[in-house]
């Protein structure tokens, strides 16, 4: 190989590099658009879109920490776009999984898979996509940029005790931010069930117990299964009581319900093992928190 060759090898090399740290970020999300239900559209506009939100989300910036490759978050956003309400106007959903690896396994658990419906937005092809935290421009970043600190806040509410809160608090600015928007979605008087109240049940001192939760049913909970499973469903069954305190206060809370509809099925799994005491306990707290799936965890105690 001449000089002149290896010259370009090495800048080839370089630029790889510095490329792969500048998109290697805190999120390593897959990022889709679908727009199959809109007809007679140039199919350009989307890919440019899906191509534009990838890079917003996964070359920013945001958090003041460096993650390695390894430590990089988990996540899935696929943008639906139900309806073309004009040539820069559309209506849509944002189906979003967050995931966190376990530790000593090749399993990754779910921290959140929800579907928001509320989605309007409007996008020109080819314009950059931007965000400020100080201000509210723009509602398709705001939405995306929304759910990315929710997503930062719920793996660090899972690594250390209360560890989200200032992506929650980051969170809770775009809600206020986004208060004088004629878009859906952020509004406390449009449902109980929406942006609003999911960042407000996670900044409620109401709800600490329920964070507290996370972090005592993943760190202390799953990552202790591999070592000694019994301890880890111990600590898992103590989150679960800490679920049961906050919706005794609050019951039928959307936070809660969130984490269930992430955990049911894992939970099911989990306490179909373990001793006879600890799975009627927690069949009867996730009853009263979760009545309508009652007949699901009743399986636990069938196993």
């Amino acid at each position: 190989m001449t000089k002149k060759s290896l010259r370009i090898l090495s800048l080839f090399i370089f630029i790889q590099l510095f490329y792969f740290q500048g998109i290697g970020q805190e999120i390593n999300c897959q990022v889709q658009v679908s727009a199959r239900q809109i007809e007679g559209t140039d199919r350009t506009a989307f890919e440019a879109l899906q191509t534009a939100l990838y890079e917003f989300v996964n070359a920013r910036k945001w958090t003041p920490y460096t993650y390695k490759l390894e430590e990089r978050i988990e996540a899935t956003i696929l943008l639906t776009i139900n309806e073309q309400v004009s040539s820069e106007k559309f209506k849509g959903q944002l189906n979003l999984v967050l995931k966190r690896p376990v530790y000593k396994s090749n399993f990754n658990t779910t921290l959140l898979n929800y579907i928001d419906k509320d989605i309007e937005f409007t996008y020109v092809e080819n314009e950059p996509l931007e965000f400020s935290d100080n201000s509210f421009d723009n509602n398709l970043t705001a939405l995306i940029a929304f759910y990315i600190n929710i997503f930062l806040g719920l793996d660090g509410d899972s690594f250390s005790p209360l560890g989200g809160t200032p992506y929650f608090e980051r969170a809770q600015a775009i809600v206020q931010s986004a208060q004088s928007t004629a878009e859906p979605g952020w509004k406390s008087y449009e449902n109980q069930k929406n942006r609003y109240w999911l960042s407000e049940n996670l900044s409620n001192p109401v709800y600490r117990s329920v964070r507290e939760s996370i972090y005592k049913y993943h760190l202390q909970g799953l990552d202790k299964m591999y070592d000694n499973p019994e301890m880890g469903r111990i600590s898992i069954a103590e989150s679960i009581k800490l679920l049961g305190q906050a919706n005794n206060q609050k019951p039928g809370s959307f936070l809660i319900q969130l984490i269930l509809e992430a955990k049911r099925d894992e939970l099911i799994q989990i306490f179909s093992e373990g001793s006879p005491n600890i799975k009627t306990e927690v069949v009867n707290t996730l009853k009263e928190i979760d009545p309508a799936n009652g007949s699901r965890y009743q399986r636990i105690l069938s196993r």
